[in-house]
């Protein structure tokens, strides 16, 4: 019971609403476009929670391995760090999780072929494997990205623009420049989400030499990327929504006034514990705002 507890720990549930987020907008964007697919919609859900619990479970294994997960660190104790489950336990969830999210990909390309140039069919198979590749070397291997602050801006590419667009060329064939608005604002709120995570363990990170982008500039520039990231966030949603010409469409935005209340504790915020509760507000928030998203653009 203890090492299923673990498992589910190392899965860290909590965070696939982000990686869900992107997929629920190129959808929705799809869907307000007449283009809409059953099979591609909830296969590119399935394959976006595989490609994120292979980042999680590869992020608790390399940190594990390098010592940064430690009694120093802010936050919930790893799977690996507790000795509950092992490091060639952990190796081969990561390659269990990483065929089915293969097998996943290629369903999801296959359901997606009609009317799709050769082209745009192999770039998916070489983008299915660079997002595994990209998810495991996060914080694992000889040279992970994520230790030298490369985490950031893989994440705004990832969670942004591949899985906006990417979902929406799935369904449509097609690029709408539109989209960029929607892909902005998830990756914005994805790397504010990375960057909080960064400020709450910029000590134990800096002892650790896990150089992170927080780590390289500071914590009071951290804060102000922090502030940044949201206000893009915010205002690529809000343009969105104007381009649609709907007023009405603008209570979607709702949830949004929890974003402006959690800049106020950012700018104020000394004790970096106090950050970690932020994190679910960000990544609930954002998520919630993909879900209204989504709806409105079903309903239009």
């Amino acid at each position: 019971m203890l090492k299923i507890k673990a498992w589910f720990s190392a899965l860290r549930l909590r965070t696939l609403t982000l990686s869900l987020s992107g997929i629920l907008l190129g959808s929705g964007a799809a869907h307000y476009n007449n283009h809409w697919n059953n099979k591609i919609f909830f296969l590119a859900i399935l394959t976006s929670i595989l490609f994120q619990i292979i980042s999680n479970l590869a992020n608790d294994l390399g940190d594990g391995i390098k010592g940064t997960d430690n009694n120093n660190r802010i936050g919930p104790t790893r799977a690996v760090q507790s000795g509950i489950i092992s490091k060639k336990e952990m190796k081969i969830g990561i390659i269990l999780t990483s065929i089915l999210s293969i097998l996943s990909s290629l369903l999801l390309i296959y359901y997606s072929l009609n009317s799709m140039p050769y082209y745009i069919i192999i770039s998916f198979i070489i983008l299915a494997i660079s997002c595994i590749v990209a998810a495991i070397n996060y914080t694992l291997g000889a040279n992970p990205y994520g230790y030298y602050g490369f985490g950031d801006i893989m994440v705004y590419i990832f969670f942004g623009f591949v899985s906006v667009i990417g979902v929406y060329t799935l369904f449509a064939k097609s690029f709408l420049s539109i989209n960029i608005l929607l892909a902005i604002f998830i990756g914005s709120i994805s790397t504010a989400v990375l960057n909080l995570n960064n400020m709450r363990d910029f000590e134990n990170d800096k002892k650790c030499n896990k150089n992170t982008l927080v780590v390289k500039i500071g914590m009071k520039k951290a804060k102000n990327y922090h502030i940044i990231l949201i206000l893009s966030a915010l205002i690529s949603i809000a343009l969105y929504f104007n381009k649609l010409q709907e007023p009405m469409v603008f209570l979607a935005l709702i949830p949004s006034i929890f974003l402006f209340k959690h800049l106020w504790k950012i700018i104020y915020t000394k004790n970096p514990k106090e950050f970690d509760s932020e994190l679910k507000i960000v990544s609930l928030t954002g998520f919630f705002l993909s879900i209204n998203t989504l709806i409105t653009l079903i309903i239009l």
